[in-house]
């Protein structure tokens, strides 16, 4: 069993992951243990709704191949609110031929005097491709301001351009679809103490990680002007609520899914209907601890 299903049965014994390894480990498991059952069951069920979910996933991909579509998924939102966990459940079954994950590390000197936006558009869709940006262009945005990353006069140039950079994508017909995976500030804070004490996450933690929940109301007050001034009706920001990672990950696929016209859809059978509760534009956020 591999590490990822482990932190899905969060609560269960080694002992009883190991049952589950087998059917009559199942039964077992089932029959030994009443509150484990719960567990055990909402794991299955969530597995099962994954499955069905990605098999869509992959209809998706082959319309988008056919057609000759461009579409790009951007995930940004706070440290530890699950992008990557959530980009990794969106595209374990895609063909990897027609597909790419972008996480771009620190500029290089080179990247530095740059156009700002010149390294993300080396990454953009060719036809046929969809591409997931595990944080995007949006650094500018929050995370370089808060951190004292940029100047603010150039913090100000982003805030003007990126609507028309956006735009000029919009009309060249890329589609593009901008998460924010919103967590609140204990679910945050959990997050952090198990990077801590898992050997398995330890290399997630960072300097900007440790930062984030001092500096809280700072990120808060960035991300808020980020939505006012990068929402509209060609490239809406789509609120995550994030504290229950299987959840998230299921109503981002579903609103995906839900949004797309392609060949097949709804063959699986399973739901694309996204819960409003957990996927929102962001205006109907406001009240939400993030």
């Amino acid at each position: 069993m591999t590490k990822d299903i482990e932190e899905v049965i969060e609560g269960l014994s080694e002992k009883e992951i190991d049952i589950l390894k087998s059917y009559k480990g199942l039964r077992r498991l089932l029959s030994d243990n009443e509150h484990n059952v719960k567990k055990a069951l909402n794991f299955l069920k969530y597995e099962r709704e994954l499955e069905l979910l990605q098999t869509e996933l992959v209809q998706l991909q082959n319309s988008i191949q056919k057609e000759g579509r461009r579409v790009i998924i951007i995930f940004e939102g706070r440290d530890s609110a699950g992008k990557g966990g959530s980009i990794k459940r969106f595209t374990e079954h895609l063909s990897p031929r027609a597909m790419n994950v972008v996480a771009l590390s620190k500029p290089s000197q080179q990247e530095v005097g740059q156009w700002y936006f010149q390294r993300y558009t080396n990454h953009l869709p060719n036809a046929g491709e969809i591409v997931f940006f595990d944080r995007s262009w949006y650094n500018r945005a929050v995370v370089e301001p808060v951190m004292g990353f940029c100047t603010n006069d150039q913090y100000k140039r982003f805030i003007r351009q990126v609507p028309e950079f956006e735009h000029m994508l919009y009309e060249s017909g890329i589609e593009i679809i901008k998460f924010w995976f919103s967590i609140s500030k204990k679910e945050q804070g959990k997050r952090f103490e198990s990077r801590k004490t898992d050997p398995h996450k330890q290399w997630k933690i960072s300097s900007v990680d440790q930062k984030a929940q001092e500096m809280w109301d700072e990120y808060t007050k960035y991300k808020n002007h980020m939505f006012s001034r990068t929402h509209s009706e060609y490239c809406p920001w789509i609120i995550v609520r994030a504290d229950k990672k299987k959840v998230a990950r299921l109503e981002s696929i579903r609103y995906v899914l839900s949004l797309q016209e392609y060949e097949n859809k709804g063959l699986s059978g399973v739901s694309l209907d996204y819960d409003p509760n957990v996927v929102m534009r962001y205006y109907r956020e406001l009240d939400w601890e993030d």
